[in-house]
């Protein structure tokens, strides 16, 4: 009679495959499924054994990682200076400005034309020598002065060269001349602003200023 010899077999029993699943779920939220294997024992064959290795969970980035190193305190804010306050200067400025006077100009005031009291028409001469004119005075060759034979002191004449136009006021503060149809002797100055010296004498014209 031959002899019986019983062969392995590897299959899946409902046991294997709830074991299946359990290692599905296990695999899903990140571990590693061991080895699972079934072997059927020599006494039971329908009986299945099923081993597995001991699993190394997966460490999560976020378990692994060192905690948090603590957030750097912020520094402390800048205290805000002090707002300037206006003066009570620059306060004015809101208010309504108001424009300056402009300063009225100076009026300027008019000399009043000196009044013509005698005019008329004789011969003038000029003289430079002299110590002292007839009133005490020392004789300035080069001030605007004139010798008349009635005329009071300091009176002013003014003396036209009607050849020129040119003409020149000068005060009297002398007595002559003594020549006939000559009235007036001029200082050396006052004749060389209405002619030339050259000439010697002129008509002229003449006007008592009051």
């Amino acid at each position: 009679m031959a002899g019986r010899h019983s062969r392995t077999r590897i299959f899946s029993s409902p046991a294997g495959i709830a074991a299946t699943a359990a290692a599905a779920v296990a695999l899903a939220v990140g571990g590693t499924v061991g080895a699972v294997q079934l072997t059927s024992g020599s006494a039971q064959p329908e009986q299945a054994t099923i081993e597995l290795a001991p699993t190394i969970a997966a460490s999560s980035p976020a378990a692994s990682s060192p905690a948090a190193a603590p957030s750097v305190s912020a520094s402390p804010s800048a205290t805000a200076s002090p707002s300037a306050s206006r003066s009570p200067q620059a306060a004015s400025r809101n208010k309504t400005r108001t424009a300056a006077p402009k300063p009225s100009p100076t009026a300027k005031k008019k000399t009043p034309a000196a009044k013509v009291l005698e005019s008329g028409s004789c011969g003038a001469s000029f003289y430079s020598d002299g110590q002292l004119t007839a009133n005490g005075e020392s004789f300035n060759p080069n001030e605007l002065t004139a010798a008349h034979k009635t005329l009071p002191f300091n009176t002013k004449v003014r003396v036209t060269n009607p050849a020129s136009g040119k003409s020149v006021v000068v005060r009297i503060n002398d007595r002559g001349p003594f020549i006939d149809g000559r009235c007036l002797d001029l200082s050396r100055a006052a004749f060389a602003t209405i002619a030339s010296v050259d000439v010697g004498a002129l008509t002229v014209r003449y006007e008592v200023l009051g």
